[in-house]
């Protein structure tokens, strides 16, 4: 039986894509697992139904190899428990299929790769955020209390609230704004 795996990470992707060539691959879309969450997430709910839903002799089937494994580590501890398990590992997009050595050494070199990738990019997006720090620049947009917002901040620190309180009431993310109004009364 062909099971298939289609993930993505936020709101601003889509499956569809991905479903497309798992259909199109021959898989049932009732054995198709479908998931919104990070690869960095230690509990993945869909994938660990399609790992426990394959049997001997099924080929479990992704777009890619960055929709399964958060790290190559990962991966290699997934197709471990497909050889254990007598499980077959396709890969469209990489051409990677575990039934044949040459399909299992080209998953360790893909992998190796794919996470060297991830690697590269975490890099690179932490010099930039070092770089705009020390050019003394602040990220995103500053948030913007509205009156009505201040005025309630100013009732619940009367009363005595936290600012997480306030926060939550708010309906905001972070304090900081609470914190950044506050500290401007004081200036004034």
């Amino acid at each position: 039986m062909l099971v298939g795996y289609a993930r993505i990470s936020t709101d601003s992707q889509v499956l569809d894509q991905q479903i497309d060539a798992l259909l199109k691959y021959g898989i049932d879309d009732r054995n198709i697992y479908r998931e919104q969450i990070s690869t960095r997430a230690i509990k993945r709910p869909e994938l660990e139904k399609a790992l426990a839903f394959l049997k001997p002799n099924d080929t479990f089937v992704v777009c890619k190899l960055d929709r399964l494994g958060r790290s190559v580590e990962h991966l290699i501890q997934l197709i471990k428990h497909f050889d254990t398990n007598d499980i077959n590992f396709v890969s469209l997009t990489e051409e990677i299929n575990t039934r044949s050595a040459a399909g299992k050494i080209m998953f360790h070199i893909i992998s190796s790769f794919a996470e060297f990738e991830r690697n590269l990019i975490s890099e690179r997006t932490k010099e930039a955020l070092k770089a705009v720090k020390r050019r003394g620049k602040s990220l995103g947009r500053p948030f913007i209390l509205r009156s009505e917002q201040k005025e309630l901040i100013d009732t619940y620190i009367l009363n005595g609230r936290s600012k997480c309180e306030i926060k939550r009431v708010l309906g905001i993310k972070s304090t900081t704004p609470i914190y950044n109004y506050l500290r401007s009364k004081l200036n004034v």
